[in-house]
């Protein structure tokens, strides 16, 4: 099953390099959403409260994510998706989907920090921790993005379907995504490990669900 993740994942990168577009365009839209963020606060010189500064990151890298995980089984068509079916598990395949969508969006968690602490500004204190929370935010999207799009995949409106369904899943995590980074932005002394603990306990929980679930999806 390694070689099969890893052939899988390698086939990913090098359908990203063959169609740059699509990268580029995740990437535009996340530099778009940041310069659209501060036109609206332009009135007061792109100065914004610590809690706007926080809700509107996460928001911003949340709707990137719906946009780059999206086409993780969306846009396979007919023909691939039968011919993986002789090569490989569907283990390897959710496997590799995940494991490569994880990467992408720690990625694109970090251009975006890095565009919006230029435009807004940096009020992060505790470093550290707001970088581990980036990148288990960014997993716990991967995840939770990669399995809907698999099941929406298999609807005929499936653009709509990933949203209604990814929206009411993803919450939990946001909102504990949400709490850490006021922690570490208030530069907060008292120990985040229970948060941290719950966020990979729903990480955790979701990738369980997909490894188990994804097969009989698959199937169908």
């Amino acid at each position: 099953m390694l070689r099969e993740i890893s052939t899988l994942i390698k086939k990913e990168a090098l359908i990203e390099c063959r169609q740059k577009y699509a990268i580029n365009g995740i990437i535009l839209y996340l530099a778009s959403a940041v310069f659209i963020a501060y036109l609206s606060f332009s009135s007061t010189r792109g100065v914004v409260s610590v809690e706007a500064w926080n809700a509107l990151f996460w928001i911003i890298i949340l709707f990137t994510a719906v946009n780059a995980v999206a086409k993780s089984f969306l846009l396979e068509k007919g023909d691939r998706i039968l011919y993986y079916y002789s090569i490989a598990s569907p283990e390897a395949i959710i496997l590799s989907k995940i494991i490569y969508n994880t990467m992408l969006m720690i990625a694109l968690g970090a251009l975006g920090i890095l565009f919006y602490s230029v435009v807004f500004g940096n009020e992060v204190v505790n470093h550290s921790l707001f970088l581990l929370n980036l990148a288990l935010g960014s997993m716990g999207f991967a995840i939770i993005f990669t399995m809907i799009s698999g099941i929406a995949s298999k609807a005929s409106n499936s653009g709509a379907l990933m949203t209604i369904l990814g929206f009411p899943v993803i919450a939990p995590v946001l909102l504990v995504l949400i709490r850490l980074s006021s922690e570490s932005i208030a530069g907060a002394m008292s120990s985040p490990g229970k948060d941290l603990a719950v966020l990979a306990a729903l990480n955790a929980l979701a990738g369980t669900a997909a490894y188990l679930l994804f097969p009989y999806l698959w199937r169908s």
